[in-house]
């Protein structure tokens, strides 16, 4: 036996080599002759006939809307005198949508606005561009750079709370149109224009009701955009060219509230265990056992493979052989809490409260779980993950709320809708790589997922990792090259959308 060792081993040798010589081959092989998904269509120039510019009348409507303070500050409580205004606003603002007889304007749940625009062609089915009329509260007005509800112009930015969530696709969609039927243009396709009024407290008395009106008229719509994820700048490791990422599904939630309840009494006789130790472990447990890392089951992966032949080379390599390195690029991106949250359920405690005073043993403890669901996954699914986990049953789990994820919309070359997107912000962002994503945050859209199966959130303007705390936060701003490359993008998606959902383009050379 023994004398056959060597000769065993080195069978295994052999093996091992040849089979480490076919994989890398095979990476090899695929990293080279990986497909682009990548389109070139016309771009859009300033020098072109049918280019909006930023000139100064467009700003000051961009800043008037601004300096309306419609600030939701959760459900049902929110500004309803600025509302009111700013739906006067617009109506006095662009008065060739308002005077046109193909223009239907309905204010639905006091404030949010419904614009029909008919088509010329009623065979075409309508579709959808979604914004909303409010914005978040100011957080350190003393820290801002500019008062926060100005609109004021600085160093070639727009500054104000609005300026990107979301009053940039608000008056940049209406800007678009406006020049469009100024043109004497009527739109082949049915368009309409859904602006809510309560999407930062969840859209409940907005968007809800605009989707419920659609949804009594009988409207199927062909696809629906709203406010979404940015055109990165600096946001993904190893693209150096812009990255627009457009989110083809939401992230559901859970919100649990866990309570313990045991035997309270005076510090000086406490028992081996308490309602606040209890809970305390079972809150262990669940931060120190994450959800499954789901990379490579949904829209993160093929994030990556979209834009693999722009990549440098090490990145490249893994981008074009998830096949094999899905696992080591799942474990990179649960190492940050940035990539996780594309990989995973996440699971985030809010809320803890026991005790009621210094030298009292608590009856109670309660607290509040946080979970924010990949598209692949379930609620029912996260609620039994965490139940086995704990493994306790003096821990009550009580939904607070919840909504399932979204849907994911049809994306990639096979998707005539997708690819009609994806040209019209390669016509604004010639150089910049499209690639589908998913939101880890939520929309006004969760209210139009019965009207279209083709929902996708996009803003189209370029965003760098310093940006990102300006969103809801302070020093929120935009510029105003990015703000007329906004009403440039919306011009030509209803420009493009003028012809049947195929995989062609629109040009310059095609005079309206």
């Amino acid at each position: 036996m023994w004398a056959h060792l060597p000769r065993v081993l080195t069978l295994v040798v052999r093996g091992f080599a040849l089979t480490l010589a076919v994989l890398t081959a095979v990476v090899v092989i695929r990293t080279v002759t990986f497909p682009s998904y990548q389109t070139s269509p016309p771009e859009c120039k300033t020098t072109d006939p049918d280019f909006i510019p930023a000139d100064k009348e467009r700003l000051a409507r961009f800043t008037s809307a601004i300096q309306f303070q419609t600030v939701s500050y959760e459900r049902g409580v929110g500004t309803p005198q600025e509302l009111a205004k700013i739906v006067q606003f617009i109506q006095e603002s662009f008065p060739t949508i308002h005077g046109s007889p193909m223009v239907r304007r309905d204010v639905v749940g006091n404030y949010s606005l419904l614009y029909r625009v008919e088509g010329s062609d009623a065979s075409l089915q309508p579709y959808m561009l979604a914004s909303h009329l409010d914005v978040v509260p100011i957080t350190e007005e003393a820290n801002w750079e500019a008062p926060p509800f100005s609109g004021q112009l600085k160093d070639g930015h727009i500054y104000g709370r609005g300026t990107i969530d979301a009053k940039h696709s608000l008056m940049g969609s209406l800007e678009a149109l406006e020049f469009l039927l100024s043109r004497g243009h009527q739109p082949k396709r049915t368009l309409y224009l859904a602006f809510g009024h309560d999407e930062e407290t969840g859209g409940h008395f907005g968007a809800k009701v605009i989707g419920d009106v659609l949804t009594q008229r009988g409207e199927k719509i062909a696809f629906i955009l709203d406010e979404g994820s940015p055109v990165g700048d600096g946001l993904a490791p190893g693209v150096s060219k812009l990255l627009a990422l457009v989110s083809v599904a939401e992230k559901g939630f859970l919100q649990l509230r866990l309570v313990v309840n045991e035997e309270g009494g005076h510090a000086s006789m406490p028992r081996s265990e308490s309602a606040i130790g209890i809970l305390s472990k079972a809150i262990s447990k669940l931060e120190d056992n994450p959800h499954p890392n789901m990379f490579g089951t949904g829209p993160e992966a093929r994030m990556m493979e979209y834009v693999a032949t722009e990549m440098t080379l090490p990145y490249r390599i893994l981008a074009s052989n998830l096949w094999l390195f899905s696992p080591l690029v799942a474990y990179v991106y649960s190492r940050k809490p940035q990539t996780n949250a594309f990989a995973r359920t996440t699971t985030a405690l809010t809320r803890f409260n026991a005790g009621v005073k210094d030298n009292v043993i608590s009856p109670e403890a309660v607290a509040v779980i946080d979970h924010r669901i990949h598209p692949m996954s379930s609620v029912e699914e996260v609620m039994e993950f965490d139940r086995k986990v704990i493994n306790d049953p003096r821990v009550k789990l009580n939904v607070i709320n919840n909504r399932p994820p979204s849907p994911t919309s049809p994306y990639g070359k096979d998707s005539p809708t997708y690819m009609m997107l994806q040209e019209t912000i390669q016509q604004i962002y010639p150089d910049a790589l499209v690639t589908p994503t998913f939101m880890v945050a939520n929309t006004d859209t969760r209210h139009y997922l019965n009207l279209s199966s083709a929902i996708y959130r996009f803003n189209p303007y370029v965003m760098t990792p310093s940006d990102l705390p300006r969103f809801h936060g302070v020093n929120e701003r935009i510029s105003v090259q990015n703000y007329e490359r906004v009403m440039n993008f919306y011009y030509h998606l209803i420009v493009n959308m003028d012809k049947p959902l195929e995989l062609k383009r629109h040009g310059h050379e095609d005079e309206l």
